[in-house]
């Protein structure tokens, strides 16, 4: 088989209905990689220190969901989801980077399952 023009490409990819594609693109990603999702709980110097704005721009940047707030014992704690690569990436920095200003003491994770689908669409700063 070889491969198609571009024009010709274009116009196979114009008859093919957008549900399709988008069903196909799902089904790819959901098969493709197991989906993790943690609880994580951040001790040290973190409130005060901008950690969830940092925590919240890191995500973004992962491509992982989830959210993050200020606890009453002053921790910072959240959920992250997502590939399993892309969780274990945002684990490390939790547990090593942080805020510039901040000073992590330690980083508790609980919880940590395999999951079939994501529960957040996007990742937040809860309050």
């Amino acid at each position: 088989m070889y491969p198609l023009p571009l024009a010709a490409a274009a116009v196979v990819a114009s008859r093919t209905p957008l549900g399709c594609l988008s069903r196909g693109l799902a089904a790819a990603m959901s098969t493709a990689r197991p989906l993790k999702s943690v609880d994580y709980e951040v001790f040290g110097r973190v409130q005060g220190v901008c950690f969830r704005m940092y925590t919240e721009e890191e995500a973004k940047k992962l491509g992982v969901v989830g959210w993050v707030k200020n606890t009453s014992k002053g921790t910072v704690a959240g959920q992250v989801q997502g590939p399993e690569e892309k969780v274990n990436s945002m684990k490390s920095w939790l547990s090593k980077v942080g805020s510039p200003s901040s000073r992590i003491d330690r980083t508790n994770f609980s919880n940590e399952k395999t999951i079939s689908k994501l529960e957040y669409s996007n990742f937040s700063v809860r309050y």
